[in-house]
């Protein structure tokens, strides 16, 4: 009697090694959106060399740069006045947004109301009307100066954005904080005040600092009330038969410096409150 053949032993699979990822010499390990930003990045400087070697060699344009050191002083005393536009007008904005936001979680709905009524009228119209508004029929009746109707129109318009960040940035809060300061005997407001607020405006620095960089270009609009911020004496150094393209370029840099500087601070606050 012949014995059953054993069956064969099944051959041992081996799992393929994982294949190394391809690293891309521009962008490294970034993540895509880093990417997306790199190569915008290079694009745009890209096509900026380009458009300035075609200047160069067709001479497009023939450049006089000489201008800039005359008109600088101008420029920079406007830039000065742009910043405590911006300055007056974040603070009151904060304020008044925090107010709003703080009523739009409110439980009572004369106030939630009012917020609302609030935001959505300031969101649903242009900035440019409102500064009309505020300066033709508001600082007439008031008898208030150009400057103080500019900071309260710019104010005014960034409250309503700046209550919704900071809805919902403490909406975003988990609510087992508030029912544990709750449990620890704090009030309402204490655990709003010691516990969710804090946290809620730590979360809102990123949107707070791109509103306000906002704001800060937005302080142009001034100019139609005879404001002489950056761009209104911009226009006038340039209608005084000096070179346009020089000066606005400078006027350009002077914005840029603005609000980098401000993007770099927001983003201090945001590392330093993030390890605090």
């Amino acid at each position: 009697m012949t014995e059953p053949a054993t069956p064969a032993p099944a051959p041992e699979l081996r799992r393929a090694p994982p294949r190394r990822r391809q690293r891309h010499v521009l962008a490294g390990d970034f993540p895509p959106t880093r990417r997306r930003s790199i190569a915008t990045a290079a694009l745009l400087s890209g096509a900026a060399i380009a458009l300035a070697v075609l200047f160069a060699r067709e001479r497009l344009y023939i450049w006089h740069w000489e201008v800039v050191p005359v008109s600088l002083p101008l420029l920079l005393r406007a830039t000065w006045l742009t910043l405590q536009l911006s300055f007056l007008s974040v603070v009151l904005g904060i304020a008044l947004g925090l107010v709003a936001g703080l009523a739009r979680l409110s439980a009572e709905p004369v106030l939630r109301g009012a917020a609302v009524v609030y935001v959505e009228l300031v969101r649903g119209t242009p900035l440019l009307v409102q500064i009309f508004i505020i300066y033709f029929f508001v600082a007439h009746q008031l008898q208030l100066s150009r400057f103080t109707a500019g900071v309260l129109a710019l104010a005014f318009f960034a409250g309503a954005y700046v209550a919704e960040i900071f809805r919902a940035g403490i909406e975003s809060i988990d609510p087992g904080q508030a029912e544990a300061a709750r449990s620890l005997g704090m009030s309402h407001a204490q655990a709003m005040i010691y516990v969710i607020l804090p946290q809620g405006l730590r979360r809102s620095i990123p949107p707070l600092a791109g509103q306000f960089m906002s704001l800060i270009k937005d302080s142009s609009l001034l100019s139609v009330i005879a404001i002489e911020e950056l761009t209104q004496t911009g226009t006038m150094v340039v209608s005084r038969g000096l070179r346009s393209l020089e000066i606005w370029f400078t006027v350009a840099v002077l914005y840029l410096a603005i609000t980098l500087s401000l993007a770099l601070l927001a983003r201090y606050l945001e590392r330093r409150l993030g390890h605090a």
